[in-house]
């Protein structure tokens, strides 16, 4: 009787096969967690059907009218001191040196008398909105700015509120604020991660935490960009081979693609597999956008200057080659640590920080209206939390022992939102006479989130993921959309 001659492919195992096999499957509960994250992210629930298995980060379009299609976080990590830029408290002036009439509200460290601010504060373009001497070139772009002045947080500590701030949640491992949005819309650029967090010189507090991706598929994490070195090659770990020219990499990748089909084939479109083979596919593309998009050279000299010089100057207009090549989210951290904060010597500290990134914000406000991006790019500028309008009393192991800077303040601080269909040139909300509370229209760090996510389309009651058997959602069950805010 005749038979067919068996072909080699039917004849050999691969590992999955085999640990598939062996102890009746059991042994493959191992490889299956190993894949999980891709499985996952191959699964993306919001793509279009038949998109999210081949890449889930492709654009999807928001369930309701969007103001904004991008977000660019300028984060002052460390907690800088509203009182001190733009939150004015003549009070505090009148008061110097004298007790609160009310007790010193509980933060983090001792606290003693009023402190005035060091810095005078300016009316500024034709909203007339005071800002602080120390940010003039933002000053000038004030009517593009909504400032926020009743922002309010859950704890003076950093590592929660850095977590509350970029996650919505201060002690649990959830997803980040980037990640929920890339999860939600995608990224318009194939060759580029959908979400890029930015800090010179090392990490914040809290290290990667502050743009993890959390229960949400591993895709939508941040990537870190260190935007002090300007070797690419040390920008993005391993982004150029060196061993083959990039024509030798395509014939490579080709031969890998080819043969990895076949054995996509073979197995009815494994959507693990299909994930991975789109990652080798996504790494070589990079080699070309990534080399481009992070060569400020490439900008014309008017430009470069206008965004000015320093490590900060160089980020921000990184941010915006990214976000011109379709990146949805960017966070821009100041520094490594927790630059802004400031226990001793704020004058002085406040000063030098914001000398190193006023002028680099405002040139981005300036450059981004002037190429039409403005209206669809949603700025945020703030840090964790503020300072208190009190002076930080000496305390051995704490501070250096001087009495010339501000403790942490979580009732009540300013943030700023710019561009993406913000009604710009207003202030919403206030603080008390001296700026410790919260006071007129308080603004949680869930409201902000609310406000954030429905400029970007979504109501976010309903931008859940489920886990462990609960549908979640950044705002968790809290969130006020602030309408106020919105053009």
């Amino acid at each position: 009787m005749a038979h067919h001659r068996p072909r080699i492919a039917e004849l050999l195992l691969t590992r999955r096969e085999l640990l598939s096999r062996l102890g009746n499957g059991f042994a493959a509960l191992g490889l299956a967690s190993l894949l999980s994250q891709e499985s996952q992210a191959a699964h993306a629930a919001t793509a279009p059907k038949g998109v999210a298995a081949l890449n889930p980060l492709a654009p999807k379009k928001p369930p309701l009218p969007a103001r904004a299609k991008r977000v660019l976080f300028l984060f002052m990590n460390g907690g800088p001191s509203h009182v001190d830029t733009f939150d004015p408290k003549p009070a505090l002036t009148r008061h110097h040196g004298q007790p609160l009439p009310y007790a010193n509200l509980p933060t983090e460290r001792k606290t003693g008398t009023c402190f005035r601010s060091p810095y005078q504060f300016k009316k500024c373009g034709q909203s007339g909105i005071e800002v602080s001497e120390i940010f003039p070139h933002i000053g000038e772009c004030i009517d593009e700015i909504a400032v926020i002045r009743s922002m309010h947080a859950d704890v003076p500590n950093h590592e929660p509120s850095l977590l509350l701030m970029n996650c919505g949640e201060a002690r649990l491992i959830r997803p980040s604020l980037g990640s929920w949005v890339t999860y939600g819309l995608g990224s318009e650029n194939e060759n580029l991660p959908g979400f890029i967090a930015m800090c010179p010189h090392g990490y914040p507090i809290q290290d990667t935490q502050n743009w993890q991706s959390g229960f949400l598929p591993g895709v939508f994490q941040g990537t870190y960009i260190d935007p002090a070195q300007t070797d690419l090659q040390k920008i993005i770990e391993h982004i150029q081979n060196n061993f083959v020219t990039q024509p030798e990499q395509r014939q490579q990748l080709d031969l890998l693609q080819r043969l990895n089909q076949r054995h996509l084939e073979q197995r009815q479109h494994d959507a693990p597999l299909e994930a991975r083979i789109h990652s080798f596919e996504l790494a070589y593309r990079m080699q070309m956008d990534a080399t481009d998009a992070f060569d400020i050279a490439r900008e014309p000299e008017h430009i470069r200057t206008m965004y000015g010089e320093g490590v900060y100057a160089r980020q921000v207009l990184i941010a915006r080659r990214l976000m011109e090549r379709g990146v949805r989210f960017i966070q821009l951290y100041h520094g490594a640590g927790q630059p802004w904060d400031n226990h001793d010597d704020l004058e002085t500290e406040h000063r030098r920080l914001a000398q190193q990134c006023d002028q680099p914000i405002a040139a981005l406000i300036k450059d981004l209206k002037q190429r039409g991006m403005l209206e669809e790019t949603l700025i945020i500028w703030g840090g964790e939390f503020g300072r208190t309008p009190t002076v930080e009393l000496p305390t051995p192991g704490a501070n250096a022992g001087k009495q010339n800077g501000r403790d942490h303040n979580h009732h009540g601080f300013t943030m700023w939102l710019a561009g993406g269909g913000v009604k710009g040139g207003q202030v919403y909300g206030a603080t008390d006479e001296f700026g410790f509370k919260a006071q007129e229209k308080p603004v949680h760090v869930h409201d902000l989130h609310a406000t954030v996510l429905r400029l970007l389309g979504f109501d976010h009651t309903k931008l859940t993921y489920r886990y462990a058997g609960r549908d979640f959602r950044l705002t968790d069950v809290y969130g006020n959309v602030i309408h106020e805010l919105i053009a």
